[in-house]
């Protein structure tokens, strides 16, 4: 199924996508990867106010190359999502309702996704110049300093992904072995 979603996500979205449901995202979603998981825990650790409001937010693990003359954003592929599985379940503990990443995650962040009603999609790996062209803006908004790393805001139109993991723990990567072994 497919489902035109607007970011932040609300609860009764989330609800009504099923693993393996493409979704087209329009709207406010922030980038952050490793180094700046990194600060946004040593943040929470320091008993301080994160950067963004992590409240019903969305997290696309990228690191964007350098914009063309005329782009908000260079290529903006996704990241392996697992090097933010330390990370994830606090951040969904706190309110975060949203992750677009590739690859698989660890049980301690299905947990999570299913105990805070969450999900987690997949933008597709190597169509990162592509992807770029439903980013209309990106904004630098926290840890400048970290380069390619810096959390950005980016709003997006149609930004194409695939529902891995629903509000229910259903994993595609798990389903989709199995259909594929049953033929």
């Amino acid at each position: 199924m497919e489902h035109n979603i607007t970011a932040p996500f609300d609860k009764d979205t989330i609800k009504e996508l099923r693993s393996g449901d493409m979704v087209y995202i329009t709207g406010v979603i922030y980038t952050a990867r490793d180094a700046a998981h990194k600060r946004m825990k040593e943040t929470i650790e320091k008993g301080e106010t994160l950067p963004i409001n992590i409240e019903g937010n969305v997290i696309y693990y990228m690191g964007p190359s350098p914009a063309r003359d005329g782009r908000p954003i260079g290529s903006a592929g996704p990241t392996t999502a697992s090097r933010m599985d330390k990370y994830a379940p606090e951040l969904l503990d706190m309110g975060l309702r949203g992750m677009i990443g590739k690859g698989k995650r660890s049980k301690e962040v299905i947990d999570a996704i299913v105990r805070n009603k969450a999900v987690y999609l997949a933008a597709i790996g190597g169509a990162g110049a592509l992807l770029s062209k439903a980013i209309v803006e990106s904004e630098v908004v926290a840890y400048d300093d970290l380069g390619t790393e810096a959390i950005r805001k980016l709003r997006v139109e149609n930004f194409p992904a695939i529902v891995v993991i629903d509000s229910e723990g259903n994993n595609l990567y798990e389903t989709a072995i199995q259909e594929f072994c049953k033929e």
